[in-house]
């Protein structure tokens, strides 16, 4: 039986990363590809499971990821994956992306995604990770919702 760990704030964990939209990252248009973007969430949300959890963690899934915006060639993208919930071995992991135009000030969500996670030990068992604590609003409506998302893929 895994034991619970403890608890830690979603925001102990979260994560920004950025990039820069390079020619190989899009189509003949000059559109950031869908694939490369849902890379690079997929590698924050590890980084943000993984520091969250203290322990190397694998992709169990990637639910719902959607693209409202294209980004083009020499836009900066911003990413932030945050954990919404950790239950016994899986975190949820949320992550938005944001563009950047250079000489614009404004950033614009171009999309976002759920992925979940689950901590393994060094052979390769689900290892238990910390409970999280949400601090405020937003943070307790997230891991209300994740709870309820888990509940409806069992």
């Amino acid at each position: 039986m895994i034991k619970s760990k403890g608890t830690k704030s979603p925001e102990q964990s979260k994560v920004i990363k950025t990039e820069i939209v390079c020619p190989n990252d899009t189509n003949p248009m000059g559109i950031l590809q869908g694939g490369q973007l849902v890379q690079w969430m997929d590698i924050a949300a590890a980084v943000c499971a993984q520091t969250h959890a203290e322990k190397i963690c694998v992709t169990a899934s990637i639910d719902k990821a959607r693209f409202f915006a294209p980004a083009r060639v020499g836009d900066i993208i911003h990413l932030e994956a945050v954990i919404t919930c950790a239950f016994t071995s899986s975190m949820e992991i949320y992550v938005k992306a944001n563009k950047q135009t250079i000489g614009q000030p404004h950033k614009h969500l171009i999309g976002d995604t759920l992925l979940t996670f689950v901590a393994i030990d060094d052979q390769g068992n689900p290892a238990s990770v910390f409970k999280i604590k949400p601090t405020n609003k937003e943070e307790q409506q997230r891991y209300e919702e994740a709870k309820s998302r888990r509940s409806g893929r069992k």
